[in-house]
């Protein structure tokens, strides 16, 4: 199991003092047994393990604690990221590159799976470690688009004038400073045969400062459409400031979707995902996917038979309107696109 690199910061210049999010970023709780005893829960019997732990840390900031259930050992925002046992099962069919990253490397941190579209590894920091996470075992250290300033990157993306978006991914990009950010779209803008953005992002969920007078100026400024594809898997990862955050992204003219994984114990019910797509809609984020489990060593006990999320699928779209269905789907390595299922 090869660990998760370590998160560092990109800290403002010296000259002037850390952003709000970045202090907040760094005041994290890192400690299972801290997280829990801020919960009022007592880690035993709750499977917890020091090992999986080890192996890929925690990280949660207090504003996402905030927003779990007090005394409650089956919440599903804590469920998300509590380190347990069960990790450490090997399981069959779970492997450490569930949607072969590897073999669709195409530069210094840049994947090419699909036609027309180049994801970038922009960087392996992440305000918050979930559990499932498909990249937990990626080989950031190596494997970062943002190295030595996005030259290599950037020269791939220019070399092939079939690409015409480009994904931010990670790792969680916005966990870089907004001046580096701008670096890269600096850079790209001087080519010609870029149409799009896309920016995979966590943080506004997670930790909604980051979504700062500086990242908004930075976003209405950019000379393409962005859409910005949020992650949340649950209804109650949105609260009041997670609102505010996305009506500031709104503002600057970018589309928001949201793109969801199907986990077990956290939304496998229907009433749980009609919640999370009307809450969603209703801070103006529309659905996108609903994923089906990556299948990465460490998640098994999340799994979803395909039974099951093919009849809570067909239980939503009977519930909610046609646009707040999500399409599900699964990832495949080696298809040219996200398979239906």
């Amino acid at each position: 199991m090869i660990p998760a690199a370590p998160a560092p910061l990109h800290p403002a210049p010296s000259h002037a003092a850390s952003p709000r999010w970045q202090q907040l970023w760094r005041d994290a709780v890192r400690d299972p047994r801290e997280l829990l005893a801020m919960l009022g829960l007592d880690a035993d019997g709750l499977g917890m393990s020091d090992e999986a732990a080890a192996q890929f840390p925690l990280r949660v900031p207090h504003g996402f604690v905030a927003r779990m259930r007090h005394g409650d050992p089956h919440d599903p925002l804590l469920r998300q990221v509590l380190p347990l046992d069960a990790e450490m099962r090997p399981m069959p069919g779970f492997t450490l590159d569930a949607v072969g990253d590897g073999a669709a490397k195409a530069g210094h941190g840049v994947i090419r799976k699909y036609r027309g579209r180049a994801l970038l590894i922009a960087t392996g920091s992440c305000a918050i470690h979930c559990r499932y996470c498909f990249r937990r075992h990626f080989p950031y250290a190596e494997e970062t688009a943002a190295a030595a300033g996005w030259r290599e990157a950037v020269a791939a993306i220019a070399a092939d004038a079939s690409i015409d978006e480009v994904i931010l991914s990670g790792g969680d990009p916005w966990s870089l400073a907004t001046p580096k950010l701008a670096e890269l779209t600096d850079a790209l803008a001087s080519i010609p045969h870029l149409k799009r953005l896309r920016v995979h992002t966590r943080l506004p969920v997670v930790l909604p400062e980051r979504v700062d007078d500086a990242l908004v100026g930075w976003l209405a400024a950019l000379p393409w459409p962005v859409t910005i594809v949020l992650h949340a898997n649950h209804a109650h990862e949105f609260d009041g400031h997670v609102d505010a955050a996305l009506a500031r992204l709104r503002g600057t003219g970018a589309m928001l979707l949201n793109q969801a994984v199907l986990l077990r114990g956290v939304n496998d019910s229907v009433d749980a995902l009609a919640a999370l797509s009307e809450r969603g809609h209703a801070a103006g984020v529309l659905p996108y996917y609903l994923h089906q489990l990556d299948r990465v060593q460490g998640a098994a006990h999340f799994e979803v038979p395909d039974d099951t999320a093919l009849r809570l699928h067909r239980e939503l779209a009977a519930r909610v309107s046609g646009y707040l269905v999500p399409r599900l789907v699964r990832e495949v390595a080696g298809d040219t696109g996200k398979r239906p299922l």
